[in-house]
Parts: C-alpha cells; structure tokens; sequence
C-alpha cells in the first residue's frame, strides 16, 4: 500500500513540474470517455437498431426528431403566439380542408396497407405477435408502413400550428401538447427497433380512427351549411374511447404471452391508453351531460380544447 502511495506522489508531482504531462493525461482520459460514449451511442443506434430501417432518413438516431419536436414546442408556445399577438387571426378554410383530405387519405392508405399485409394474410389480434427480422419484399412493405405511419405523427404537429395562426392559444394544453410530442417519438422508435409485430394493432386502429376524425374535421371546416348535417360528432368520441379500450387488452396479450415481443413495452403503452381514455371521458361527460355533472375545476379547458378541431369549434350535437 505505501509503495502504491509513493508512485502517486511521484506520478502527482511529476505532473505538476510537467505540464506536457498533465495534458496528456487529460487528452488520454477525454478520448477514453469520448470512445466510451461513441460506443454506447452506436450500441443504442446501430447496433441494438433493426438495420432494415436505420438508414431512411431521419432514422439513424433520435436527434432529428427531437430538434423538429423542439423547433415545434418553441413555435407555439412562444415564437408563434409573439408573431401574431398583434395580428388578426387567419381563416385558413381551405387550408385546413386541404390538410385534412390529405391526412385522410394518408390513414387510409396506412389502414389498407395494414390489413392487405398483415390482418387478412398473416396476424391475429387474438394473439401475441412477434417482428419477422427478415429482409423480404413482403417484411419491408411492413416496414414502409411502419415508416409512413411515423412520418404521419410529424405531419400532425400542424394540428397545433393552426391553432396558434388562428389565435386559438387557450386550446393548446399540456395534454394537447403530450400526445402530439409524445406519439412521434413513440412511432420513431417502433419503426427504428421493432417495426412490425405486436405493435402493428395501435396503428392501425389508430389510423382508422384518423380517417373517421380528419373526415370530420374536413367537412365542419366548410362552414356551417355543412356543419349541421355532422350528427355523428358523439359517435366520433365513443369511437375513439374504444380505440384505447381495444389498444389496451389487445396489448396485454405482450405480458400473458412469450412471442418474442419485448414486455417493458407494456410500461409505455398500457398507461397511455389509460391517459387517453380518461381525457376523452371527461370530454364526453361533459360535452354529451353523461349524468349531469358540472366540469370540475381545471378540468373546463381541457374538456373545451377536446371540443375544437385543428382550428375550428365543433358543438357537441
């Protein structure tokens, strides 16, 4: 022990009457973290990644997604709101119908490419299904369904940037903000990892869903002599309470069943579709009078910002 002593101090001293020494010390340890933290990152990004996806743009590591998400909450929550705090709010009547058809038809396509691939040839929703790795023609069109799906989250984040064109600030909560950040980051990373298998259901149900909403959302955006012919607005919220109903024991089969589906998913998916169901519940309470009650304090704007559609107030029929 006190010749371990001694060569410190000599090794201590050394350095103080060296400087060159010093620095190079410094220089060895900096690379050696630097090679370690260049490990780990291809660990994590390359390696751990499912290679048939990895180079399409904006996949090879979370960083794109993560500037375009934070560009996206800098915009509305300050530069946007600074932009048009002294202008009068835009229209964008056509806009949005455009948008909309475009978003329909984009779910859709998704929808069909869902069930042409997997839901009529190939997977069960009864069953827990695993990601074939292989790099098929077949496994691929998998993956570019996968990729559009993700690719689609993106797109939505203009839901939030008209709401801020057309001055409607109140309706941008923290819940609204938490699923349009949230889900692209979700459907980053089950194209990056796993694109296929279990998770293919949630897409699918969900993009249903979307061509039924951007329907909507594209028909009241015509105005009112179309508005009064949407009837069908409570049917809208009971289909979208089921969606996370079905998304929820659907993706338990993951922790009953071993097919090779990772189970720490379960921690991501399960509360979020408990989250949702809770929030489009409260909306249905208290836009439909489920029971009479009165909204409950702080839970107003929440149910107010379910009731208006990427730019548009929509009355509960």
């Amino acid at each position: 022990m006190d010749d371990d002593l001694g060569v410190l101090r000599m090794d201590i001293s050394a350095s103080k009457m060296n400087p060159t020494a010093a620095q190079m010390a410094d220089h060895i340890l900096y690379n050696s973290t630097s090679e370690e933290l260049s490990a780990w990152w291809d660990f994590l990004f390359h390696e751990l990644a499912d290679q048939r996806t990895s180079e399409w743009p904006l996949m090879d590591n979370p960083l794109p997604t993560l500037v375009i998400l934070l560009l996206y909450l800098y915009f509305v929550l300050n530069l946007g709101p600074r932009i048009m705090e002294k202008r009068k709010p835009f229209e964008l009547k056509n806009v949005l119908i455009v948008y909309n058809f475009i978003q329909v038809l984009v779910s859709t396509w998704i929808v069909w490419e869902a069930f042409d691939t997997l839901w009529l040839n190939k997977y069960s929703m009864f069953r827990c299904e695993s990601v074939d790795w292989s790099k098929t023609p077949y496994n691929m069109r998998i993956c570019r369904g996968f990729y559009v799906y993700y690719i689609a989250k993106l797109s939505e984040l203009l839901d939030t940037v008209f709401f801020v064109m057309r001055k409607k600030d109140n309706q941008i909560t923290f819940l609204h903000l938490y699923h349009h950040t949230g889900m692209p980051m979700m459907a980053w990373s089950t194209t990056k990892y796993y694109p296929g298998g279990h998770a293919a259901f949630i897409g699918t149900i969900n993009s249903f869903v979307h061509v039924v909403m951007y329907s909507y959302y594209m028909l009241a955006a015509m105005g009112p002599e179309i508005q009064k012919y949407l009837w069908w607005k409570k049917w809208l919220t009971s289909l979208q309470l089921g969606q996370f109903c079905l998304a929820f024991i659907h993706y338990t089969q993951v922790l009953f069943h071993d097919c090779n589906y990772p189970k720490w998913t379960v921690i991501i998916v399960l509360p979020n579709a408990i989250f949702f169901y809770y929030l489009f519940w409260e909306f249905y309470q208290k836009a439909y009078n489920v029971g009479n009650k009165k909204p409950v304090n702080g839970s107003a704007k929440t149910v107010e910002s379910a009731a208006h559609m990427n730019g548009h107030k929509l009355k509960a029929q």
